[in-house]
Formats: C-alpha cells, structure tokens, sequence
C-alpha cells in the first residue's frame, strides 16, 4: 500500500507520521511511506521582483525540508523507509495531482496544522483534503 503522509512540522503531523510508523501491521501488503510537505506560493509576482527567483526557490526548500525533518526523523528512528518530497502550491490542488501521479492508496494527515484555530474543530487543510481526495484518508488527532 502507498501511504502518503501529509507534514507540516506540527505536532499533530507528528502525531500522525508516529501513527503510521507505530501501526505499520494495520495496512497489508509491503507499504511505501511517502512525506509530503506543501507550501503555499507567494503571492503575487511582487516578492520575485524584489528578492529574485532564487531566493524563493532556497526559501520553499529551507521551508520544507524544515518541516519534513521531524517526520524524517521519526521514521529513520523507526527504521521505515520513506521518501519526502514537497510541493508549492494550494493543497486543494497539489494533493490530488501527487495521488495520481504516484499511485497513492491511502492519504495520512494530523488533524490540525500550524493554524490559529488548533482547538477548535478540525483544521481548514484537513478539510480541503477531505474534500478533493479520490482515495481513503485516515485523520489523526
């Protein structure tokens, strides 16, 4: 089974990558973990002006690789292999073109992010996801 696991670098993404790696048995078959962070762009054709394409592009890969490596680590720990990746981008759009492309069959994400609103709820990205994914996702909290 491909699982993909969507990670911010919150606790509850690390919540849901230890869930994964600690109930590995749960899914049959030989699974293949892979991480995904996405980042929102910058908006508007502004801050290209201003700081160059260069420094976005080091500024999304610092980002996320920031935000990968506590999932990476958990799984290394675990001794999981796993690939990360990231992508820029609205979340409503990336995750179901990653899925396609990579022949995921199971989305795995925390329930809340890096949001203003952890305590109530379920988090907006979560419910994007919800709403444009093609396969099962599993939501932990």
């Amino acid at each position: 089974m491909k699982i993909q696991i969507l990670v911010d670098g919150s606790a509850c993404s690390a919540k849901a990558v230890d869930y994964v790696a600690t109930h590995l048995d749960f899914f049959q078959g030989k699974e293949s973990v892979q991480l995904l962070h996405i980042h929102p762009k910058v908006p508007g054709g502004l801050a290209a002006s201003i700081v160059g394409n260069d420094a976005i592009h080091a500024y999304f890969d610092a980002e996320s690789k920031a935000a990968l490596a506590p999932a990476e680590n958990i799984l290394r720990e675990k001794g999981i292999p796993h690939q990360a990746d990231y992508m820029i981008g609205d979340i409503a759009e990336q995750v179901p073109a990653y899925v396609a492309k990579h022949g995921i069959e199971m989305i795995v994400m925390g329930s809340h992010g890096h949001g203003v609103l952890k305590g109530m709820g379920m988090g907006s990205m979560p419910t994007r996801v919800l709403a444009t994914a093609s396969v099962p996702v599993l939501i932990v909290r």
